[in-house]
């Protein structure tokens, strides 16, 4: 197994021989609707050096002139779609390119359910880049097939369903303070439940519903896994106790894994039916038992809130 340093290092070494500076770029693509456009402008308002809808034949020249350039560009934000002709053919080629030289590099990759997209553009009148005659239902999924090669490169993957614009403009807070620590592994761990789905974006999805459900007990139906009283009767089950104990090691021994195969994101989702009050419990004791100098853990609660939590990003985020 490799060192986790190894990766970085070499990545470090290759910039210095190159001469290159420590510019970070952040491709954002994905599904027309998603929300690219404000994942953008929330980057820009928060200093980044934005361009959108940059045509893929600038793009190694835009990587070249900002890699070297002696402007203080330490943090460059591009975004890109299907609207340009040779995107999804030429684009794999370039960033894999790119961060073979040691230029760093890397793809968001935002997406959104198929309800959500029509809801989406119905709302806003806005014509689907791949309408041209074609129902909207169908144009959706052409793009999302036509995509789907990206979202297999991307370095992370969200999905901007569930969120309102300021939702959206959080996770972009986080992305920006995260994108710039070389060699770390972002670990984010959520809780979700499953009446709301399993969500798009998780790397490793886990199922607490075998443990005992808070939601019967008297007094703790309209609490949450924030509540003491349900954190308390949580961990207190022996099934708890038991799967913890299997589960914290399992995931120490994994992690490390990612992290020497040069990952630079993770995502755990834990999940129970309504995603209210077993696994946040069980979501916060995974990330402070991961928390440590070698991992950066960060943690969210999807749908604790049940349906309110389930508010789409408005038109304005598409």
């Amino acid at each position: 197994m490799k060192s986790p340093g190894r990766a970085p290092a070499q990545a470090a070494r290759r910039r210095k021989a190159a001469g290159a500076t420590d510019t970070e770029f952040l491709v954002i693509t994905g599904l027309s609707g998603s929300g690219r456009s404000s994942a953008v402008k929330a980057l820009e308002d928060m200093g980044a050096y934005c361009v959108d809808n940059l045509p893929t034949e600038l793009l190694p020249q835009m990587l070249e002139l900002t890699h070297r350039s002696t402007l203080d560009l330490d943090f460059v934000v591009l975004g890109m779609d299907i609207r340009e002709r040779g995107f999804v053919r030429q684009f794999p080629r370039i960033y894999r390119a790119a961060r073979a030289r040691g230029i760093r590099i890397r793809l968001l990759f935002l997406e959104a359910s198929e309800n959500v997209l029509v809801r989406r553009f119905s709302e806003t009148r806005r014509v689907h880049p791949l309408g041209g005659g074609v129902p909207l239902v169908e144009a959706i999924r052409q793009e999302r097939r036509e995509l789907a090669p990206l979202r297999g490169l991307a370095d992370q993957i969200v999905d901007t369903s569930a969120m309102r614009v300021r939702d959206l403009r959080e996770r972009m807070v986080a992305i920006a303070r995260e994108v710039r620590s070389e060699g770390s592994l972002i670990v984010t761990v959520f809780s979700f439940g499953y009446k709301y789905g399993v969500p798009a974006e998780a790397d490793l999805v886990f199922d607490v519903r075998v443990i005992r459900n808070p939601f019967f007990e008297e007094g703790l139906k309209h609490l949450s896994g924030l509540d003491d009283p349900v954190r308390d009767f949580v961990l207190g089950r022996p099934e708890t106790v038991a799967f913890l104990g299997k589960f914290i090691p399992f995931l120490s021994f994994l992690v490390p894994l990612y992290r020497a195969d040069g990952r630079a994101y993770l995502t755990i989702a834990i999940g129970c039916t309504g995603g209210r009050h077993r696994s946040p419990v069980i979501a916060r004791a995974v990330a402070e038992a991961l928390e440590g100098p070698e991992l950066r853990v960060a943690m969210r609660n999807r749908d604790i809130l049940g349906e309110a939590s389930a508010s789409a990003v408005s038109g304005g985020a598409a």
